[in-house]
């Protein structure tokens, strides 16, 4: 027998569905079976699959421990919380820059994917959830019927801010408010060459699926028989001016996958480092003298909807190729420097 108190992630759905994420494996025959039968009730009485749960209420299967792990198999039968694959790491916790009853905002760091893409991989929102189980935020049992997940993505190798909604309503919130540009993302990068003056391009991406790469158009028409498109827009800034590198704030307004390295590649300026758009002679010019292997590009900055502000620290190779590009440059530099993001 196992009891089940109906939180906010759960309210609002149909016994049915819910049953079905309880019991992933069990027919819809068992179950509708076992409501008649009794065998699953709700708040102690006779239901219907049709009943829409609502906060407090109590859902108990009056099934044997083998019938509910032959259905369920990650069925927790003990209080204490899961230990994660990766556990074990010395850097699995993830640094925590800002956290509510809804969302969890973290600094991921580059090499780490942000979600799995495989059943053995290692990514920021496994680590996320091992977080919310330590702390005691999420229960085991909660986990049956709710994933907390990350609301955006950064590539592998890109690092900074990534937002987690804790709860439904989080998550659904900051989904949403993503979704309509309700929340600015900034982020920093090195690119290569000098950049003078603002920028605020817009065209349209299109993706080369056999390259698993894009490419940027500055017209649709341009784009013809490669594909629709997805428009995009992208705004930066130089923060600071070397002789040979500026390090840029990106502001993004439409979130495609690789739509900065893109298109800052197609201004001209690639993202130092970055492998896939970027210089290959020049990374590995980089790659040699301070030992970047990785595009330098970090999401640096967020502003909610209702104003809230969160900033990521930069990287330790952020200031390691900045040492470079002075040395390099014999100190020249311009531009405002970089007040609001303290380096590691």
């Amino acid at each position: 027998m196992k009891k089940f108190e109906i939180g906010n992630n759960e309210a609002g759905q149909r016994m049915d569905k819910y049953l079905k994420k309880l019991l992933p494996k069990a027919g819809n025959g068992f179950l509708y079976k076992m409501l008649r039968k009794k065998n699953i009730v709700l708040n102690e009485k006779r239901t219907e699959g049709s009943v829409v749960l609502a906060v407090g209420d109590c859902v108990t299967l009056y099934l044997s421990d083998e019938t509910i792990q032959k259905f369920s198999p990650d069925m927790i039968f003990s209080d204490q919380p899961p230990v994660m694959r990766n556990k074990e790491k010395a850097d699995f916790t993830l640094p925590v820059l800002y956290e509510d009853r809804d969302i969890l905002v973290v600094n991921k760091p580059a090499g780490l994917l942000s979600q799995k893409a495989g059943p053995k991989d290692d990514s920021a929102n496994e680590r996320i959830i091992q977080y919310l189980l330590d702390t005691g935020a999420v229960t085991p049992q909660a986990l049956l019927t709710f994933h907390p997940s990350v609301c955006n993505r950064l590539d592998r190798n890109t690092s900074g801010i990534l937002v987690a909604g804790k709860t439904l309503h989080g998550l659904q919130v900051m989904s949403r408010h993503l979704k309509e540009r309700l929340v600015q993302k900034y982020y920093i990068c090195i690119a290569a060459g000098v950049v003078e003056n603002e920028q605020h391009l817009k065209g349209y991406l299109y993706k080369d699926t056999l390259k698993n790469k894009v490419q940027i158009s500055f017209s649709k028409e341009n784009i013809g028989k490669r594909g629709d498109g997805s428009f995009i827009e992208t705004a930066w800034r130089p923060v600071c001016t070397y002789g040979s590198a500026t390090v840029l704030e990106v502001c993004l307004y439409t979130g495609r996958p690789h739509q900065i390295r893109a298109h800052l590649a197609s201004a001209g300026h690639p993202i130092i480092g970055d492998p896939k758009y970027g210089d290959q002679k020049l990374n590995e010019y980089f790659r040699k003298k301070t030992g970047v292997t990785r595009q330098l590009l970090h999401a640096a900055r967020i502003i909610l909807a209702d104003g809230r502000e969160i900033t990521a620290p930069l990287p330790e190779d952020f200031s390691r190729v900045q040492a470079f590009l002075e040395r390099m440059d014999d100190g020249k530099q311009t531009g405002m420097g970089m007040p609001m993001y303290e380096q590691r």
